[in-house]
């Protein structure tokens, strides 16, 4: 609840604290006093656009604050809590104006947006004036208002419990992909995959393949090289081999002669040993090669195969092996992922229907619901000096609207302020003072069920007077066993049916105008009745009319 508000410099209030307090506070006072610049200042910390204009040319900012209650507020809690702006149960809110139109607010103490200030506004506040109930006429809020009066929260965690899970299918589903366009890369990828099995090797085959095309392209060149090197080496009469031989025999007999020749003649034998053992490797070889166009054909062509699918592929040659790989994995996760699209749709299938059960039941609770709410606003209607106006809730089931976290029912507060007016929507078809009756005979009957603790109603008896206005203040009272309630009001029947009473003066001292707002003890409340009541002149009679009326109320 709303415990205190402090302004300072704002508009033709030089300096106001007040203290608020539990049940129907009333404020009063003639008018043009300022009343209701004091909702102005709130109306700031709750999100409201500055306004430079409200700040005095003599004052170098506007400041307001605010202290709210938050421990019987769940919602401002939570709210507060995901902000990281929490502190306990207590909730204090700050909103500077500079002269140079420069805002800041804060919330507890830490900096916060406009935009947060008027999300937090929303939870803590409901400010109903004559010309726009703010929450009351919007869609989302005529839907929430029917369904905590329904108290159907059960259907409505089962939809939001089945929406999250079709939603989390839906989106995997969209994740994998499918259609035609998959269907399609899978038939490209098995083609690709069936090319490069045919065709593809290993590194190593790659390399030998390589290897053997080298060789039969100089198939001819090497047999006459190698038989060249065999002659001079080994087979002719001038071989190499020969001439180490005959070295071999002429120092053999001086071997003894000196350890030095003993040497070399022992690394001529080891030259013959290598020279024979090399020219026998090397004619194994030059007997095992042979000149085969038609093979260095088939090499020649497999390798040109292989280079065309390298390019195709953006790779070199020997990695086409890995590319099949790569591909393979990502045809079997494509066709894994067929298998896991079918279990995803049908559980799409299967949630749907489910959503569509469970959609059909809140429809169903809520136009019971939406069928005594109107009952019981029309009754109150009847009471507050409307009773040819009606209000009908039409709640709207569309089974192939898109699910949503809500169902799929747009609900509507329609009016007729006369028996014979065609109904419309609310906003459109009550006057001020008609929409300000109209949205309190709402707030009575969803009372229990309200989600906002602080109700203001700025003029809330406008248009009215007599024995509707003490209807209006009766029911605001009945109003506040319920939720804080504060009404700025010009009837005394209204203002006798509060439990505490602040006035708003305004004063004029050496050229300056000032409003201030004090809580009145019950003398001066008396005062102010009788003042409400008979004008410029209070009589006794007033006064008794007064004490008569504060009795009553109590």
């Amino acid at each position: 609840m709303l415990t205190r508000i402090t302004i300072r410099d704002f508009a033709i209030i030089d300096s106001l604290d007040i203290e608020l307090s539990e049940g129907l506070s009333v404020i009063t006072g003639e008018t043009g006093a300022g009343k209701s610049i004091v909702l102005d200042g709130l109306g700031l910390c709750l999100g409201d656009r500055a306004d430079t204009s409200m700040v005095p040319t003599d004052a170098a900012r506007s400041e307001v604050t605010v202290a709210f209650d938050v421990t019987n507020n769940p919602q401002a809690q939570r709210w507060l809590s995901a902000e990281a702006l929490d502190d306990e149960d207590q909730c204090l809110i700050r909103r500077v104006i500079h002269q140079n139109g420069r805002s800041q607010g804060s919330i507890n103490g830490r900096p916060v947006t406009r935009s947060q200030l008027e999300s937090l506004g929303s939870l803590l506040v409901g400010i109903h004036g004559q010309h726009a109930h703010q929450q009351l006429l919007k869609p989302t809020t005529q839907r929430r208002t029917l369904d905590n009066y329904a108290g159907h929260d059960e259907a409505l965690q089962t939809i939001k419990v089945i929406y999250g899970h079709l939603q989390s299918v839906i989106a995997e589903i969209e994740q994998l992909g499918g259609g035609d366009d998959q269907e399609d890369r899978k038939a490209l990828l098995r083609y690709q995959l069936e090319e490069l099995d045919a065709s593809a090797l290993s590194e190593a085959a790659y390399a030998e393949l390589n290897q053997e095309q080298k060789r039969l392209a100089s198939a001819g060149e090497l047999i006459e090289c190698c038989q060249h090197v065999l002659d001079s080496l080994y087979d002719s009469d001038t071989a190499a081999h020969s001439l180490l031989a005959n070295a071999q025999r002429q120092l053999a007999p001086h071997e003894t002669s000196d350890p030095a020749i003993a040497e070399a003649n022992e690394l001529f034998a080891n030259a013959m040993v290598q020279t024979q053992e090399a020219c026998q490797q090397l004619r194994h070889f030059a007997d095992g090669l042979e000149i085969d166009p038609q093979r260095l054909s088939e090499v020649d062509a497999k390798l040109s195969q292989l280079n065309d699918l390298a390019r195709k592929h953006q790779t070199e040659p020997d990695q086409l092996e890995q590319v099949a790989d790569t591909l393979r994995g990502t045809l079997e996760a494509l066709e894994s992922a067929d298998t896991r699209l079918a279990e995803l749709n049908a559980q799409k299938t299967q949630l749907t229907q489910e959503y569509l059960t469970a959609s059909a039941r809140l429809s169903k609770s809520r136009e019971e619901a939406a069928k005594h709410l109107s009952a019981e606003v029309n009754k109150l209607l009847s009471e507050l000096g409307m009773p040819g106006a009606a209000l009908f809730i039409r709640v709207i089931h569309n089974p192939n609207a898109t699910p949503s976290i809500h169902g799929q029912d747009e609900v509507h507060f329609d009016v007729c302020t006369n028996p014979d007016q065609t109904p419309g929507p609310i906003q459109r078809v009550a006057s001020g003072g008609e929409l300000s009756r109209i949205g309190l005979a709402i707030e009575v009957a969803t009372a229990r069920t309200a989600e906002i603790p602080c109700l203001i109603f700025d003029e809330a008896d406008s248009g009215i007077g007599g024995a509707i206005a003490e209807v209006v203040g009766t029911k605001l009272r009945l109003l506040a066993q319920h939720h804080q309630v504060i009404c700025i009001t010009h009837l005394a029947q209204v203002a006798a049916q509060g439990h505490t009473q602040l006035q708003v003066d305004k004063q004029h001292q050496q050229g300056h105008t000032q409003t201030r707002m004090r809580l009145l003890n019950d003398n001066e409340r008396l005062e102010e009745i009788a003042r409400m009541l008979g004008g410029v002149e209070i009589t006794p009679a007033t006064r008794d009319h007064a004490k008569e009326m504060l009795k009553r109320a109590e």
